[in-house]
């Protein structure tokens, strides 16, 4: 089965010409109908939805501005290239503006130019609905691209990337270790005009001095010792893309001054060459440090800050987000069931009140970290207490035998961990009977409450 580019509806009134028009079409690969005025075309769309539509302007019945008026008022429309006879190129100009046109032709068509403008026009449609599919995602379920999180510092962080992607404007993203600083950039990547092209991350803390700026920049072959062949830079690799710059406070001071006049023109040079290029890159820049610290210890540029910092976000930390932890949760077992070939089914309540204590120093890269080895623990079933690692930094707590009505305790385990520990697996054995574990424990259900609500484990 023939695999085409896309559906393009060819719509004039004079036969011969819309015939030939249709052949030539679909000679570069696009699947084509026809019509022979805007009413015919309309109902042609109702049953085959086109992504791109080539329409004459004058034509009996509905002409090219009353289908296109029409076309405007549908949720998705296709794109449009208009075709004009001589001496209408005025009223093609005004239905372009007004009415949403992709762009015109005059009559003769010039046909590499009409091939070009179907593929522009093809892209246009597609980086929309790109763009739909994010948004409608989002207003869904809390998802962003990779951004998980319902929470109202979530929602906001979601409003601002809606603002900031379509722009040219540099973005200066800030946030602890394993917050989602490059998940961000991708997102506002993925939302911008450029979501076709080449997204280049490049983490200026993870090379030495003497290889950053080959990174960035390129180099010629023999520009220096093991420089056996040309290279391209991330500036050229990311052309007519986004540049992500991550952890840029770890960038040396020297290479500093030249990334700020590679921003100021918009031209870069190899090292080694003799001659600049230009370049169109969106700049993101990401860093967990205060870089207004490091312009007070001289470690960082005001000057290039300033040129970062167009526009910031903060993003805010696990522990000040935690209701939005059970849809993370939901999310990573979703994709870690997937890599591991497992079937978790979710979190039980105990183990989620555990991972809720937690301070999460290393953020959502520590949280992927905890769940991957929860579920491979586990394999099926409820994620428990039992499959978590412990918290770091503390003692050692009590640890589950194989046996489920065993608890095996370590030296050194506290009393009030021993008592905690006596009390979850009681609990998971009653299957979180509250009344039969006070039972079993030999205490009153009013004592298991409170002990319960001292853990921060009591949701009655």
């Amino acid at each position: 089965m023939q695999e085409f580019k896309a559906r393009v509806l060819v719509v004039d009134d004079e036969e011969n010409q819309r015939r030939g028009l249709s052949s030539l079409i679909g000679a570069w690969g696009y699947e084509v109908r026809q019509a022979q005025h805007g009413e015919e075309a309309l109902e042609i769309l109702e049953v085959w939805p086109a992504q791109l539509v080539v329409s004459d302007m004058m034509m009996p019945v509905m002409d090219g501005p009353g289908l296109l008026a029409r076309l405007r008022e549908q949720p998705n429309p296709p794109q449009s290239i208009v075709v004009t006879a001589f001496g209408s190129l005025e009223t093609a100009l005004k239905t372009i503006h007004e009415l949403g046109a992709f762009w015109f032709l005059e009559k003769p068509l010039d046909t590499q130019a009409l091939k070009l403008l179907l593929d522009r026009a093809l892209t246009a449609r597609r980086l929309s609905e790109d763009k739909e599919v994010l948004e409608r995602q989002l207003s869904y379920d809390g998802r962003l691209g990779g951004l998980v999180g319902q929470t109202p510092v979530m929602q906001e962080l979601y409003r601002i990337i809606q603002q900031v992607a379509p722009t040219k404007a540099s973005v200066l993203i800030t946030g602890e270790s394993g917050t989602g600083k490059e998940v961000v950039a991708r997102a506002i990547h993925g939302l911008s005009s450029r979501t076709k092209e080449q997204f280049v991350a490049l983490n200026c803390a993870a090379l030495p001095e003497s290889l950053i700026e080959s990174e960035l920049f390129g180099h010629e072959k023999g520009a220096f010792t093991g420089a056996l062949e040309r290279r391209a830079g991330c500036f050229e690799l990311a052309h007519r893309g986004t540049l992500l710059l991550d952890e840029i406070g770890e960038m040396p001071v020297s290479t500093q001054a030249k990334l700020l006049r590679v921003l100021e023109d918009g031209r870069v040079r190899r090292l080694g060459g003799k001659s600049e290029m230009e370049v169109d890159v969106r700049i993101l820049a990401a860093t967990n440090r205060k870089l207004e610290d490091a312009i007070s210890k001289g470690t960082f540029r005001e000057d290039l800050f300033y040129r970062l910092n167009v526009f910031r976000m903060e993003l805010a930390p696990l522990r000040e987000r935690m209701d939005d932890l059970p849809i993370l949760c939901e999310t990573l077992i979703q994709q870690l069931n997937h890599k591991h070939e497992v079937r978790v089914s979710g979190i039980e309540e105990t183990a989620m009140l555990a991972l809720r204590r937690r301070q999460w120093q290393g953020n959502i890269r520590e949280l992927r970290n905890v769940i991957e080895r929860a579920v491979i623990l586990a394999g099926e079933g409820l994620i428990r207490v039992s499959h978590l690692p412990t918290p770091p930094g503390t003692e050692a707590p009590p640890v589950a035998s194989n046996d489920p009505e065993t608890i095996v305790m370590r030296v050194g385990t506290t009393v009030d961990d021993a008592e905690k520990a006596l009390i979850f697996k009681t609990l998971e054995h009653t299957k979180q009977n509250k009344t039969r574990a006070a039972e079993i424990l030999a205490i009153s259900l009013k004592t298991l409450h409170n002990k319960l609500k001292q853990y921060g484990a009591d949701d009655t």
